[in-house]
């Protein structure tokens, strides 16, 4: 009996890790299917994002699929910041560690701007390079400031 009351919290354990892995494998087949529609998607456990031409399309995952998605497009994209623990973290030469990791769009005609999480910096650069120079080639004019 003592032996039996042992294993009970491992196998309790044992059924709430695969019910995690489950709840994990949904999140990632509901995105697969969600970002068949951008040309370049990303996933972790903050935010879903993609990218169609000129549009952003952001949002939290769950195994239902993506949820509080919000769009907006880059041509309304004044600015494009990497942060890193809250604070401007140059793309080419990022941080190894941080906490917080995202994504800040300002945007030119409204005083708001969207924060796009993000787990991991090299993930968060390679997007902030490549979205900086879409933006770059729609401002063109920005570029001789």
């Amino acid at each position: 009996m003592e032996r039996g009351l042992l294993w009970l919290p491992l196998l309790i354990a044992f059924f709430w890790l695969a019910w995690q892995g489950s709840r994990e494998y949904q999140k990632v087949e509901a995105y697969r299917i969600w970002a068949e529609q951008f040309e370049r998607a990303k996933y972790d456990i903050y935010a879903v994002l993609g990218q169609k031409e000129n549009n952003i399309t952001w949002g939290k995952p769950t195994p239902k699929g993506p949820i509080n998605l919000e769009n907006f497009s880059l041509l309304n994209v004044k600015k494009i910041n990497f942060l890193v623990d809250g604070a401007i973290v140059n793309i080419k030469n990022p941080p190894i560690k941080g906490r917080s990791i995202e994504l800040e769009f300002i945007f030119t005609e409204l005083a708001n701007s969207v924060r796009v999480p993000f787990t991991e910096i090299p993930l968060a650069a390679k997007w902030a390079e490549y979205l900086q120079g879409v933006l770059e080639n729609l401002h063109p004019e920005q570029n001789q400031s």
